[in-house]
């Protein structure tokens, strides 16, 4: 699957009403944010059928990003069923995301 972007409006359809989703919450200004997304399409080449991964821009989507307690950035929030499950905050690299969603899979 390729990773969507998605804004407030279509947050609900995209990841809330989806079964296992990866969720980026990311600025284009944030240093670590860009050094995450090539680790992203990476991830998303091997799990993508087990997990869709999208991104929320949080300048353009601060109603969401507040929802759920967003503070810096890049959070990713794995939501299950439309419900966050699990939380990382700051630039992971690849071996410790697997880690992190593997029990999410």
């Amino acid at each position: 699957m390729a990773i969507v972007n998605v804004s407030d409006q279509s947050f609900g359809q995209e990841v809330e009403q989806s079964g296992t989703v990866l969720v980026d919450f990311w600025a284009p200004w944030c240093g670590p944010c860009k050094m995450i997304a090539p680790v992203l399409e990476q991830i998303d080449g091997e799990v993508g059928s087990q997990m869709k991964i999208v991104k929320l821009n949080v300048d353009d989507n601060p109603d969401t990003a507040g929802r759920f307690g967003v503070m810096s950035i890049p959070t990713l929030i794995v939501f299950k069923d439309g419900q966050p499950v699990d939380k990382l905050v700051g630039f992971q690299p690849k071996e410790a995301l697997m880690a992190a969603l593997g029990k999410h899979l």
